[in-house]
């Protein structure tokens, strides 16, 4: 009895070991396809998973190798993989990744989903599945969902996306922490588009896009901090701002940084430009 215990016990331990193993095995996958292949805009995304806008051609077999082996357990690793597929131009392949995770609740799937029947790439086009899709995303929280939905409506001729219900779904996406549902919010707000216009709600909003690195976020919140928008006026943090959103290539903020370098123009009688005064 005594020695069957010990085995019986020791054969436990040898189970417990080989799945503990299993899951390490299944976690170093999906480490491994987050970090060449997660998307920085993904709401799935680790925290301290940055994200690649694009997979490097170098890093698609690894991708598509540790994602498929995560895929079966993570709807993250499933979309990553059919982000691998598309880096590949695998487009079935990635059609039917982005599907699988879609089914699983992958918003930023649908999105991609929608994007191919918008375009039909791969597919027939099909706008009303592309809707479908991004309707769908939207309600889940998603901003680019909300911002492709109104894109969509506008480019097949259909009635514009109410300007209230697209203020609602943004400020759903941006509740969490989607910088470009800030940014987006943020413009309908100081506009006062779909609901009051409130320059101190926007500027919160740029500031908090801007926090993540947002090439408009980082405009608007510099354009508002030097011009004392919705807040204080800061021309220090304005000019940080301005100078971070020109090194993305943001050029609204190279123009105004120019403006605020030259801010006093010289003109003739006539009121034409001769030359503006620099400091």
């Amino acid at each position: 009895m005594r020695s069957g215990f010990v085995v019986l016990a020791f054969g436990l331990g040898i189970a417990a070991i080989f799945a503990h193993d299993r899951v390490h095995a299944q976690s170093a996958d999906a480490v491994l396809c987050d970090r060449v292949a997660a998307d920085p805009d993904d709401p799935d995304r680790p925290a301290d998973t940055k994200g690649v806008q694009t997979i490097a051609a170098a890093d698609v077999p690894t991708a598509i190798k540790f994602c498929r082996n995560a895929s079966g357990s993570s709807r993250r690793a499933m979309y990553n993989l059919g982000r691998a597929h598309v880096a590949s131009g695998q487009t079935s392949e990635a059609i039917a990744a982005f599907r699988k995770a879609a089914d699983k609740g992958s918003t930023t799937a649908m999105v991609e989903l929608g994007v191919i029947y918008a375009n039909g790439s791969g597919v027939p086009k099909d706008a009303a599945q592309a809707r479908k899709l991004f309707e769908k995303a939207a309600q889940a929280g998603n901003a680019r969902g909300a911002i492709n939905l109104a894109a969509l409506t506008e480019q097949t001729g259909g009635k514009p996306m109410d300007p209230v219900q697209k203020r609602q779904l943004l400020a759903k996406a941006a509740e969490g922490n989607s910088p470009e549902a800030q940014y987006q919010l943020g413009l309908m707000v100081q506009d006062g588009a779909g609901g009051p216009k409130n320059d101190a709600e926007a500027r919160v909003l740029f500031e908090k896009a801007a926090a993540q690195n947002h090439p408009g976020g980082l405009e608007r919140a510099g354009a508002f901090a030097l011009g004392g928008r919705g807040g204080p006026k800061d021309s220090d943090a304005g000019k940080a701002y301005l100078l971070r959103a020109s090194a993305l290539g943001n050029e609204d903020a190279k123009a105004t940084l120019k403006r605020a370098e030259c801010p006093i123009t010289i003109g003739d009688k006539k009121g034409k430009r001769v030359t503006d005064l620099c400091f």
